[in-house]
């Protein structure tokens, strides 16, 4: 039995703290990852996990050797890689996700220039805003909008997101055009609120090179970016969304802008992946793709085109 597959098992299993799991993420069969760690047992002569019906945990010498398997199995895995990388291309599955609108209006569309550099790499995109466990749920990276909250996730900037404030012309024909962020409080705002943390994100706007909040008479809050689009084009209020998400219906006249001239806030784009693990060629492919395609894409700059009056 190889040694570096029974390493290898042993280390998803401490991670996961399962050996189902582990073996799901492998893709192997629970009997064959249970064999390799009792291999590896036996052969080192120590027990390395306390098993029981209801959990897995790590001894002493097993969190030892986990840290030393890990440094291992990374060197193996750059060493393989910088050996390869000159003479094939990245190949595999290559599983990651991303925000929903970001994936539906940015990514996607710009999809078949990747799979054309990449022919040999099999992509599985899971579009979508949860929090999610890579080790658990198999997926390489992430790409996330705003400030990492989860220390054990290694963050690459990718991109910024902008901001712009915006409402119907049916809304500003009724309830005027505010002039000053002072007017924003006798205006009704559509706010976004994170399932995450249940905290709402107020407006932002820069002044004097900073960033501020802005009081605003709070009508409605929404935990979905596509909803709040929604909302706006249904004249319920004014509304701060990405600039990408609306910049088809500023052409189209649906939405106009609200406060022009005053510079709106913004948010890191960031990619993030599992900081014990080596970054895999393919998964650097992706990512160094994917700030590529974030700083040449027209939607995501700070200065749209807007086909009306601001």
């Amino acid at each position: 039995m190889d040694r570096f597959d029974t390493m290898l098992a042993f280390t998803r299993v401490v991670e996961l703290e399962s050996f189902t799991k582990a073996a799901m993420s492998l893709n192997l069969p629970k009997t064959t990852v249970s064999a390799q760690v009792l291999a590896l047992e036996k052969r080192l002569r120590v027990k390395l996990l306390h098993r029981t019906t209801r959990r897995i945990s790590v001894t002493t010498d097993g969190a030892a050797y986990y840290e030393r398997a890990i440094r291992l199995l990374n060197e193996l895995e750059e060493t393989e890689a910088a050996l390869h990388q000159a003479t094939s291309n990245p190949k595999g599955r290559l599983r990651v996700d991303v925000p929903t609108p970001l994936g539906r209006l940015v990514i996607i569309p710009a999809l078949q220039d990747f799979l054309k550099r990449y022919p040999e790499i099999q992509l599985e995109i899971g579009c979508d805003d949860r929090p999610i466990d890579l080790l658990e749920e198999g997926v390489d990276c992430v790409i996330r909008v705003g400030h990492p909250l989860d220390s054990t996730l290694v963050a690459r900037r990718v991109g910024t997101m902008q901001f712009l404030l915006v409402a119907s012309p049916e809304y500003l024909q009724t309830y005027g055009r505010p002039t000053h962020h002072d007017d924003l409080q006798r205006h009704q705002a559509v706010h976004f609120f994170s399932s995450k943390t249940g905290k709402v994100r107020n407006f932002v706007l820069e002044h004097s090179g900073e960033e501020q909040e802005i009081p605003t008479n709070r009508k409605l809050a929404i935990n979905n970016g596509d909803a709040i689009v929604a909302a706006a084009l249904a004249g319920i209020g004014v509304c701060q969304v990405p600039t990408f998400m609306v910049q088809g219906y500023l052409n189209e006249g649906k939405l106009e802008r609200v406060l022009g001239d005053y510079p709106t806030g913004s948010l890191p784009l960031n990619a993030l992946y599992p900081q014990n693990r080596h970054l895999s060629t393919k998964v650097r492919t992706f990512i160094e793709w994917v700030a590529e395609l974030f700083a040449e894409c027209r939607l995501l700059q700070s200065q749209p085109k807007l086909n009306n009056n601001s």
